[in-house]
């Protein structure tokens, strides 16, 4: 994962293209951005965060930022009890099992 000024970027290779391909992950607005070395898609990335920050200031424009970490959450009454019951089974409080078990399921 590529980071810079808060932002983060994910990196695939097109083989047919012979180029690296790069999206910005965190936001709501589509970026993104390519190079045929590492070292051109890190300046790529860059150049396309700072180029979306001056557009977006030349727009009078708040330019989405990367997530907060904070998630309004709703769930059905049985759910909330059913998860609240797990966190507490595992001696953990519902906003840290909530964390782990959407992690794990993130990243599998």
């Amino acid at each position: 994962m590529m980071k810079y000024k808060g932002y983060s970027a994910a990196v695939s290779f097109d083989y047919e293209a012979g180029v690296f391909q790069g999206e910005v992950v965190d936001t709501r607005d589509v970026i993104v951005f390519e190079g045929d070395s590492v070292a051109q898609l890190e300046r790529e990335f860059q150049f396309s965060i700072d180029d979306y920050l001056a557009a977006c200031a030349e727009r009078g424009r708040t330019p989405d930022r990367p997530f907060s970490g904070r998630i309004p959450l709703r769930l059905a009454p049985e759910i909330h009890r059913a998860a609240t019951t797990a966190a507490r089974a595992e001696g953990k409080s519902l906003n840290a099992w909530l964390a782990e078990t959407i992690e794990r399921a993130a990243s599998g």
